[in-house]
C-alpha cells in the first residue's frame, strides 16, 4: 500500500516540535531526527536532565518531572507539535511515586498544556508500551489496538500507563482539531539502548523460568524512531501497536546470542523471589519476571497498513542487538560519551566562526 500524502509538506511555514524527556534515550534521538528534517523550524526539548547526545539546532529547557512550566513554553514558542517520549516503562528507574509523577502527572500537564484556549498545538504524539495490555496465561497469541487486558491490570507501570492512555483518549475526544497518536511499542532491543532484557541477554547464562518458554517480539530502536517520524509526517491519528514481524520462543532468543537458559523457580513468595530479580547483578522486576512465564504478542499490521514498512523483524533485531554487543566486547565502546555544556553549545550554535553544513534529509520512511 503507498504511503499517503504528507501534509506537512504544505504548510508555509515548518513545524515547531517540543520533545519531552530530551535527556532520555528516546527523547535525544527523536531530536537528532528532526534536525535532520529541513521542514522542521524549532525544536524545543524539555527535561530534569541534560541532553547524552550531541544536538545542534535544538534548544534545552531544563524542567521538574512534571512538566508544570510546559503550558508557558507552548505558548511562548507557538508550538504546533507535541512529542510525549518520557514515559517511564522500566520500573528500574525509578521509584513508583516518581514514575506516578513522571507518567501521570506530567502527561496530565501536557494535555493542559496542548488544550488551553489559545493552544497552537494541532499534532501529538505519545509513545506508549506494549506493557499495557497486562502479561497473564489467558492473553491472546496477538492483541490488536482494541483487545483489553485479559486480568485487570496490576503493576506500577501497567497502570499508569493506562492512566496515560485514558488521558489521551479523554484528549483527543475532546479536541477533534488536534492529530493525536498513540504508539504501543513491544520490547525494544538494538545496537544501544539497554533494558533489563537485554542486559538479561548479556549474561554468561540467561535467566528463564522453570516450566516456561513464552514468546517474546521485538521491535529495533530504529524502527522505533522511523515509526514516529513516519506517522508524524502522515498525519496519522489513533492506536498503533509497533513491533516487528514474528514470535520467538525465549530459549530461541537466548539461542540467537549464543546462550543457554537457566531456570528459576516459577513461583515464590514475594519475598523469596528477590533472588531471582537480583540475578547475577540484573535486577529483573516483577513485569519481567511475568514476561518469563507468559510472554507477549502484538498485532502490528495497522500501521504497516497505513504504510510504514519495518527494517527489522523479531529475530532481525536481536541479531543486531548480539552482533553490537559482540562488536563492542571486541573495540571497546568507541569515542567518549558526549557531556552536554551549555556554553559550548552556544558557541556551536550561534558563533559566526562555525562552518555550517546542511544536512541532506534522509527520511526512508515515507
Amino acid at each position: 500500500m503507498p504511503a499517503p500524502q504528507l501534509p506537512g509538506r504544505a504548510r508555509t511555514t515548518g513545524r515547531r516540535v517540543l520533545v519531552t524527556g530530551l535527556g532520555t534515550f528516546w527523547g535525544g534521538r527523536i531530536a537528532q531526527a528532526l534536525e535532520a528534517d529541513p521542514t522542521v523550524d524549532v525544536i524545543i526539548g524539555l527535561d530534569t536532565t541534560e541532553p547524552t547526545v550531541e544536538l545542534e539546532r535544538t534548544e534545552y529547557v531544563r524542567v521538574d518531572a512534571n512538566y508544570s512550566i510546559l503550558a508557558k513554553i507552548v505558548r511562548a514558542a507557538r508550538v504546533d507539535t507535541i512529542i510525549h517520549t518520557f514515559l517511564v516503562v522500566d520500573p528500574t528507574q525509578m521509584s513508583k511515586r516518581a514514575m506516578h509523577e513522571t507518567n501521570v502527572i506530567g502527561t496530565m500537564n501536557l494535555f493542559a498544556a496542548a488544550s488551553a484556549p489559545d493552544s497552537t498545538v494541532r499534532n501529538v504524539i505519545v509513545k506508549s508500551a506494549t506493557a499495557v495490555y497486562g502479561c497473564t496465561p489467558e492473553d491472546p497469541t496477538w492483541f490488536t489496538e482494541d483487545t483489553p487486558p485479559s486480568r485487570p491490570l496490576r503493576r506500577p507501570i501497567e497502570r499508569s500507563l493506562d492512566q496515560v492512555e485514558g488521558y489521551v483518549r479523554d484528549f483527543a475526544e475532546d479536541n477533534p482539531h488536534v492529530v493525536v497518536s498513540l504508539l504501543r511499542f513491544s520490547n525494544v532491543i538494538g545496537t544501544e539502548i539497554e533494558t533489563p532484557l537485554t542486559r538479561a541477554l548479556e549474561l554468561p547464562i540467561v535467566p528463564s523460568m522453570f516450566g516456561f518458554d513464552p514468546r517474546f517480539q521485538f521491535v529495533h530502536e530504529d524502527d522505533v524512531v522511523s515509526s514516529i517520524l513516519y506517522v508524524l509526517d502522515n498525519d496519522l491519528s489513533g492506536v498503533y501497536n509497533v513491533a516487528g514481524d514474528g514470535l520467538l520462543p525465549w530459549t530461541e532468543v537466548a539461542s540467537l546470542c549464543g546462550k543457554v537458559t537457566f531456570p528459576l523457580p516459577p513461583y515464590l513468595p514475594e519475598a523469596l523471589l528477590w533472588p531471582a530479580k537480583q540475578f547475577a547483578g540484573v535486577k529483573l522486576p516483577e513485569e519481567y519476571l511475568n514476561l518469563l512465564r507468559f510472554g507477549r504478542g502484538v498485532d502490528n499490521r495497522k500501521l504497516k497498513q497505513a504504510g510504514f514498512t519495518y527494517d527489522y523483524t523479531s529475530a532481525q533485531a536481536v541479531k543486531a542487538f548480539i552482533e553490537a554487543v559482540r562488536l563492542r566486547r571486541t573495540i571497546g565502546t568507541g569515542p567518549p560519551a558526549y557531556s552536554y555544556e551549555r556554553d559550548v553549545e552556544q558557541f556551536f550554535r550561534h558563533s559566526p566562526a562555525v562552518v555550517r553544513d546542511v544536512p541532506a534529509y534522509d527520511r526512508r520512511k515515507r
